[in-house]
């Protein structure tokens, strides 16, 4: 696993959405913007899956992730590499990501934990 640096931090929490690529098993790709991308801890970042069949299914399929947040106004942004941790539908974590989400009136389906095995500034 990789650490992220506390710029990649930074920008992850200052640049939303965080747009994640998925890929099936056959290898079809998917992007989907997360408007819930964070960072979790200096190894991990979650999102939620509010409405995102093609992401669960890919990653249901195969773990591997990449995610680009990028601020194009500024064309400074991260990219980072990694595989789903675990996908959540209840728990601590699942109940704190509810949590914060509920004044948006967000309710996701599930709380996806990125594993972060590579990451860049750029």
């Amino acid at each position: 696993m990789a650490t992220l640096s506390a710029e990649a931090k930074s920008l992850i929490a200052e640049i939303h959405p965080g747009l994640v690529a998925t890929a099936s098993k056959t290898g079809q790709p998917n992007v989907s913007a997360k408007g819930t991308f964070r960072v979790l801890d200096d190894e991990h970042v979650l999102f939620a899956d509010v409405n995102s069949p093609r992401t669960m299914a890919n990653l249901a399929e195969n773990p591997q992730v990449s995610v680009l947040i990028l601020d194009p106004a500024t064309r400074r942004g991260c990219r980072l590499w990694g595989k789903t941790g675990s996908i959540l539908d209840s728990g601590d974590l699942f109940d704190q990501v509810s949590s914060q989400l509920a004044p948006r009136q967000i309710q996701p389906k599930h709380v996806v934990v990125i594993s972060v095995e590579k990451s860049v500034v750029f």
